[in-house]
């Protein structure tokens, strides 16, 4: 998942054209505070999974939502726009954000809400498992 999380970074950098007059951009992915999530889903039914994050700096701005599948498995993470400027003051504001989710198969889904790294590099998440009813 971290080389997920990395090539999407890359991808996200070399997309912004600096060739204009408007300020130098980049995309960082930002860790997810916390999420509330029911305890359970029904069958097609459609949830709003409400997201909890920190904008760092005054320079920072959502951008979207981070959302990968695998199978059963979904990755979240918020994705931030940085306006590169010498006037970025730290702020550490807590702000939130949804997406609405759909289940379309019986079983359970595990959402796994990207919380930063460790000291030693690696991924961490906050994993949550909601079961499906019919």
């Amino acid at each position: 998942m971290k080389k997920t999380l990395a090539i999407l970074l890359i991808l996200l950098a070399f997309s912004c054209s600096v060739e204009d007059d408007s300020p130098e951009t980049y995309h960082e992915i930002l860790p997810v505070e916390s999420a509330v999530v029911p305890d359970e889903f029904e069958l097609n039914e459609v949830y709003d999974i409400q997201l909890t994050y920190i904008r760092p700096t005054n320079c920072h701005a959502f951008y979207d939502i981070y959302y990968a599948k695998s199978e059963n498995e979904r990755t979240v993470a918020v994705i931030s726009t940085v306006f590169q400027n010498d006037a970025c003051e730290t702020i550490d504001a807590e702000l939130e954000t949804s997406f609405n989710f759909k289940p379309t198969e019986t079983g359970s889904y595990i959402f796994k809400f990207w919380q930063g790294e460790d000291d030693n590099g690696e991924d961490e998440y906050m994993i949550v498992e909601v079961p499906v009813v019919e």
